[in-house]
């Protein structure tokens, strides 16, 4: 067993490809070694801004010898009457590459048997690199030199090595060698004579080429410096992600801005800091401070140019900041909505103005359903978009919400209002917080079911590769909202009047339904079994989620096989097969007359767990029934009364679930 270190160095890749090629080269390099058969341990991805590397452990020399079998035409038309081949039989033989002694009959048949010796690994890889290499997908690929492909950033060396040996691999015009190179500091080339020293004669060259290993030394560095000077850092996994993909060598720099810019909002200067420049932002007490960390790719330890360049860029964008919070607030939030007029939202959806005033129509329309006081849900409603009409959001759209938040404080709404501005957009991704105000969490499900009906009723619904206006993560915000805060929310209603409220007629109401429950089944499958959960969708879920989850968690609690059987066996004696009309004079045993007794003693409860224990009490009752009674009886009407019966009974098990779902 052996070892194979590839490296393909570059310049500077994108970071957002960085992290997409890890996965694709792991993908490949594993369809390709099971394709061919060549066993193999382990194979590690490592990733830095100027390096791919693919180092296989304990990868099989050789592929393993096969014994091939070829089937050719029947005996009668590969040989002549005097046993000898035919041109049918030669032809066969000869586009196989086989001898004419290869040959034997089987069954009628000509067949041949052929040990096929396995390729050599090295010759494989040889041949299949380059395109392994070449066939890697992301945004903004480029030419460079004379050729015609097309990659990230122009390749500009290759370590191809197997055990002690060098591998010779040839992509473009650039051919591999042992030898790599460090940090863009560091000036001298790096020999790598066998992959277990590449890691460590990086290190040697300020290189971290474990992408694993830099994103922990990051952490470890900033969380030092911070400590230097008694504050605490908050590193988003997306900051970190990105920081990690732009460093081959990271190092801590703290730097300072002046205190007079902590005036503005936190959310500018935070998302100043870490979207606009990746500085990591300081905090003491949990309060903000004006210091803040640069993750410097730097060799040495004179740090002075590098604050004194941070500095200069962070001054800049922060007196934008100050300059666009100081116009804007000459203004009252709600004087922005007017602007709105002019803002298009989609493409034959209106404008923002026009989705606001759908926003106010629903928003109202959810009030009306929990219950709540329907003013300062209005009120959010109607002021939730002005701050997209600002200076300061339009240079920084990120902070959409926050920043409608705080100018709504400065211009003296009420702190219902300020809230739920800011917390219409929650939850901002799968793990963000949930909105807490009743106004944040009603405005918040109108602008989100408004935005995925916009999508499905101009024909864009989302697609493997595509989520426009990020529907998908809308209906979980939805769903997640409601489920949290045990809303009363009928969402199938709310679906017919946000398509009836858009400016385009579509006929797509029950699409949206279904993307939604399909979304709904998907968070769910997290915590219950997907048979549980496709069982409960017998009644439509999105008319009461509650109910649904109420049903989801009874039904995975439950616990009586005999249950389940008994109610499979009336769906499967029923079949298409109903009746609503039940004759008690019909009733041929006591059997019969007991069952429909019980059956109609069952109280209809939405607690479902009890409900099931009286459902669980019938079971003596059917067993009995079905003991006696043939329900298929000679008699029309008794067999209709019969079936009347166990049609009442589906209907009972059916308030909970479609038991013939549920697995044992």
């Amino acid at each position: 067993m052996s070892k194979y270190l590839l490296e393909i160095g570059v310049e500077e890749l994108p970071y957002k490809f960085i992290t997409s090629a890890e996965a694709q080269l792991k993908t490949s390099f594993e369809k390709f070694l099971e394709a061919n058969q060549i066993s193999y341990n382990n194979i590690e991805v490592l990733t830095t801004p100027r390096r791919l590397a693919v180092i296989i452990d304990n990868i099989a020399d050789s592929q393993p010898d096969s014994t091939k079998i070829f089937k050719g035409p029947i005996k009668k038309i590969a040989y002549d009457e005097n046993g000898n081949l035919s041109k049918a039989g030669e032809g066969f033989a000869k586009k196989n590459g086989l001898n004419p002694e290869d040959l034997y009959v089987e069954d009628d048949y000509v067949m041949a048997k052929v040990e096929v010796k396995g390729k050599s690994t090295k010759d494989l890889l040889a041949e299949s690199i380059p395109n392994l290499i070449m066939k890697l997908q992301g945004s903004h690929f480029m030419r460079w030199s004379t050729h015609e492909e097309k990659f990230s950033r122009p390749i500009r060396w290759i370590v191809s090595v197997y055990n002690n040996d060098e591998l010779k691999v040839k992509i473009l015009d650039i051919e591999s060698s042992k030898l790599s190179r460090g940090h863009r500091s560091y000036e001298k080339q790096i020999e790598i004579n066998h992959p277990d020293e590449y890691k460590d004669k990086l290190k040697e060259g300020f290189v971290i080429a474990d992408q694993k290993e830099r994103r922990a030394k990051i952490v470890e560095v900033a969380n030092a410096k911070a400590s230097e000077i008694g504050a605490t850092t908050r590193i988003s996994d997306d900051l970190l992600e990105e920081v990690t993909n732009i460093c081959e060598w990271p190092v801590a720099v703290i730097c300072n801005f002046d205190e007079e810019y902590l005036n503005i909002p936190d959310e500018v200067t935070i998302t100043v800091m870490e979207s606009h420049q990746r500085y990591f932002a300081l905090f003491k007490d949990g309060k903000l401070t004006n210091n803040f960390i640069t993750i410097a790719n730097y060799i040495g330890d004179d740090f002075e140019n590098i604050k004194a360049g941070n500095l200069r860029v962070i001054k800049a964008r922060l007196d934008d900041a100050v300059f666009f919070v100081k116009n804007d607030t000459k203004k009252k939030l709600e004087e922005y909505v007017e602007n709105l007029k002019g803002m298009t939202f989609q493409k034959g959806m209106g404008s923002v103005y026009d989705k606001t005033q759908r926003l106010i129509k629903l928003s109202k329309q959810l009030s009306e359903e929990v219950g709540v006081n329907d003013e300062n849900v209005i009120r959010t409603a109607y002021l939730c978009k002005a701050d997209l009409a600002t200076n300061l959001v339009f240079e920084f759209t990120e902070l959409q919400g926050f920043i409608g938040s705080d100018y709504a404080k400065i211009s003296g709404e009420n702190e219902a209002v300020v809230q739920g501005i800011k917390e219409h957009y929650f939850p901002l991704n799968a793990d963000s917080e949930l909105a807490k105000g009743i106004e944040g969490q009603l405005v918040g499900i109108a602008d989100k079911i408004d935005n995925i009906c916009a999508v499905f009723a101009s024909g864009k619904k989302p697609t493997g590769s595509s989520d426009p206006l990020g529907v998908r993560r809308a209906a979980l915000g939805i769903i997640k909202t409601i489920i949290e805060n045990d809303l009363s929310i009928n969402i199938s209603n709310l679906i017919k009047s946000a398509l009836e409220y858009l400016p385009v007629q579509a006929d797509c109401e029950k699409d949206v339904a279904e993307f939604i429950v399909q979304r709904l089944t998907i968070f769910l499958a997290e915590t219950y079994k997907k048979d549980v959960l496709e069982a409960c969708l017998i009644a439509n879920p999105l008319e009461n989620l509650s109910n649904y989850i109420k049903r989801v968690q009874a039904i995975s609690e439950f616990d009586s096989p005999m249950t389940v059987e008994n109610a499979n066996r009336v769906i499967r004696i029923l079949k298409d097969n109903s009746f609503s009309i039940i004759d008690e004079d019909l009733f041929q045993y006591d059997e019969e007359k007991f069952l429909y007794s019980a059956i109609k003693s069952i109280e209809q409860t939405d607690n479902y767990s009890e409900y099931l224990k009286q459902l669980v009490g019938l079971n003596s009752k059917i067993d009995a029934f079905f003991e006696k009674v043939l329900v298929m009886d000679k008699d029309e009407n008794i067999k209709n009364n019969r079936i009347g019966l166990l049609t009442l009974l589906k209907g009972y098990y059916e308030l909970v679930a479609d038991f013939s779902k549920i697995k044992g």
